[in-house]
């Protein structure tokens, strides 16, 4: 195990999604360290329990065997997940300490902008 992964893998109880078990699973929560680039494989892996290892195998073989043009999905490439789908995780899940995503930051910024914009100078 390499020295980013350490601080990302959550060890907590097999059934941490029941209720009432006192083991509640982390809120999904991009994390600050530990992460190899946005942390969308490190929070996912944490969130379910998951070795992040696994995670980000599993992104990284849903990329290559779209890029192939091997597998289909009702007539859809598969890279039209592979990448796409991390960056829109990367854009949705909030970082550490935030209770916002990027996304959100950036919708609720250009709101104000746009209420601003309407008033007389």
């Amino acid at each position: 195990m390499n020295g980013n992964t350490q601080d990302v893998q959550y060890t907590g109880h097999p059934d941490a999604s029941e209720p009432g078990t006192g083991h509640e699973r982390p809120p999904l929560r991009r994390p600050a360290r530990g992460r190899m680039v946005a942390g969308v494989a490190a929070a996912i892996g944490r969130h379910f329990t998951i070795d992040v290892t696994i995670v980000r195998v599993a992104f990284a073989v849903v990329t290559i065997v779209g890029f192939t043009g091997l597998a289909y999905l009702g007539g859809m490439p598969v890279y039209l997940a592979g990448v796409p789908l991390y960056l829109a995780c990367w854009l949705l899940i909030p970082e550490e300490g935030s209770d916002h995503s990027i996304l959100s930051r950036f919708l609720r910024d250009r709101q104000g902008q746009s209420g601003q914009s309407g008033q007389p100078r």
